[in-house]
């Protein structure tokens, strides 16, 4: 690096000796002029003025002489002056260079040396030092402070570092304890498992701080799950209660349809069909907490016998149109739930449809399986509310806590479809409204058996609309209605099934209902089948003015044949 010279000392004025000629000649020409003056004089005044002009040459030589003294004097201080103004100006130039050298190689290779991890006191060494004391404290002075700052970065760097690496330890275990590590724990306390068990099988955090939080979250987690489990097990058990009250109530009503008379059969059918309307809501509650349905079928039930349990089952059946020309059936352990799915499904349309109109179902045979669909002529659903339904519907969300309100169908309709493996899609009405359609895959069916099924799944038309009811029990009741099937007449009934059929000759075939089943869950008689009932709480006239012939008698269950 440059280091600038020094100027070279500048050459003062060389010393002249002072002049004396000018002084002298003037002292001479005062002197001739003080002559001349006292010659000049009168003779009386001569000597006055002769001692005048003395004194004032006297006068002049004395200031002559202390000007001269004093210039000489002056002279010599200057000199001195001009002397110790060079030393200090070549002190001052040589100050500049060492200052120059100190800030422009001395300083620039000491931070050099102490950045690459050098000592202070090893550096300083190392350094030239300038000649000026004042300058080498202020190297020292530099050298020590900026040392002692390298070290200070130095140390902050390896903290910073050493806290990035813990912050960059600690998000990662915060995202793994949050993606991996507390989703694993809830899945496994769903599955039963106690918090001790999860604690024991999980990676936790290696931060102390998260191994605390992932124990209480899980704890707290365990003891949510065990409170919730206690509490669904707790409904579902009541729940079952419920529902098996509910089932002996049916069993009793329709035992009393066959044991008393026309004056209190209406009233009858309509304490069945409020039952089965208990039945059916027990039934999504038991659902909902992980129970079962309230009865079992332990052979295949046909898709007509279906399709009449689901109507029966709610309250607007009246508006319900059955088309269908299946002679599919459903198997036994899967019969009651579809029937359920139908039944929500089909509330659902009635709910929300206007009042006067009808709702229409439909059944369709497929490779892929039976295709249901239930077509109502009320408002389309607007997107939100249709995605919500469909979200329902899939099956997907089984949390209770993301119920929302009191409808609860759609998400007993979503839990059945996923355990049986049905589709369950809506899709805009061609009467204006919204459409349902149920995928049956083809291991929920089974076909009839022998030649009895076969004449117990004989096609359905659609179904009429019933006949105002009489207080004396002639003509319709208020649950019931008919249509004419061929040879039969279909009788809707107010029972889960709600269906009675009676022949073209008037003999009366019995309603539809299913029996209780068994309290070990098999299966009773077909939902939709007839049964037998006495001439006296015979339901509806029998047409084209036929006689009433006593019924004969056939066991429960039996499906209806042609005579």
């Amino acid at each position: 690096m440059s280091v600038s010279a020094s100027p070279p000392p500048r050459r003062g004025r060389a010393h002249r000796p002072l002049p004396v000629a000018a002084p002298s000649a003037a002292l001479g020409a005062a002197a001739v002029a003080g002559v001349a003056v006292s010659l000049a004089a009168p003779d009386a005044a001569g000597p006055w003025v002769a001692a005048t002009a003395c004194a004032a040459w006297l006068c002049l030589a004395a200031a002559a002489v202390a000007a001269t003294l004093t210039v000489r004097r002056e002279r010599a201080a200057a000199d001195a002056a001009g002397g110790e103004l060079r030393a200090l100006r070549s002190r001052s130039d040589g100050l500049t260079a060492e200052a120059s050298h100190l800030v422009n190689v001395t300083l620039p290779s000491l931070v050099k040396r102490l950045r690459d991890g050098e000592a202070p006191d090893d550096a300083l060494a190392s350094a030239t030092p300038p000649r000026d004391p004042q300058l080498r404290r202020v190297l020292h002075a530099f050298g020590m402070e900026t040392g002692a700052a390298e070290q200070r970065a130095r140390g902050s760097a390896a903290n910073a570092a050493r806290a990035v690496r813990q912050l960059a330890l600690a998000a990662d275990g915060v995202d793994r304890l949050t993606a991996v590590t507390l989703p694993t724990a809830v899945a496994h306390l769903r599955r039963g498992a106690s918090a001790e068990t999860v604690l024991g099988e999980l990676e936790l955090p290696a931060d102390p701080r998260l191994r605390v939080l992932a124990d209480s979250v899980v704890r707290d987690l365990a003891t949510g799950e065990r409170r919730a489990a206690a509490a669904q097990e707790a409904s579902a058990k009541a729940l079952s209660r419920v529902q098996a009250k509910a089932v002996s109530m049916l069993a009793d009503l329709r035992e009393m349809q066959d044991r008393y008379g026309e004056e209190i059969f209406g009233d009858l059918l309509r304490l069945d069909h409020n039952t089965a309307q208990l039945g059916l809501l027990t039934d999504r509650l038991a659902l909902l907490m992980g129970g079962r349905p309230s009865r079992a079928w332990n052979r295949p039930i046909p898709m007509e016998s279906i399709l009449r349990g689901a109507v029966g089952r709610i309250a607007a059946y009246q508006r319900v149109r059955l088309h269908s020309s299946s002679t599919a059936a459903v198997v036994g352990f899967a019969a009651e739930g579809v029937m359920h799915l139908l039944a929500e499904l089909m509330d659902n349309a009635t709910a929300f449809s206007p009042p006067v109109d009808e709702v229409h179902v439909y059944v369709e045979e497929r490779t892929a399986g039976i295709v249901v669909t239930i077509e109502d002529s009320g408002l389309k659903m607007a997107g939100a509310a249709l995605r919500r339904a469909e979200e329902a519907v899939s099956g997907r969300v089984t949390d209770l806590a993301h119920l929302r309100g009191t409808r609860l169908g759609l998400t007993v309709v979503g839990r059945l479809a996923a355990k049986y493996g049905m589709s369950v899609s809506f899709r805009p009405s061609s009467r204006g409204g919204t459409g349902v359609v149920v995928l049956f895959p083809s291991q929920l069916l089974a076909k009839p058996q022998d030649e009895d099924d076969a004449d117990l799944v004989r096609p359905l038309a659609a179904t009429a609309a019933p006949a105002a009811p009489t207080a004396t029990g002639s003509g319709t009741s208020p649950s019931t209605g008919h249509t004419d099937l061929g040879a039969y007449t279909v009788t809707t009934g107010a029972g889960a099934t709600g269906w009675s059929v009676t022949a073209s000759d008037g003999t009366h075939r019995g309603p539809a209902a299913p029996a209780v089943p068994s309290a070990d869950g098999a299966g009773g008689p077909d939902p939709g089948a007839a049964r037998p009932r006495p001439r006296r709480a015979r339901r509806g006239r029998p047409v084209h003015g036929a006689s009433r012939p006593t019924p004969r008698r056939r066991p429960r269950g039996a499906g209806c044949r042609r005579p």
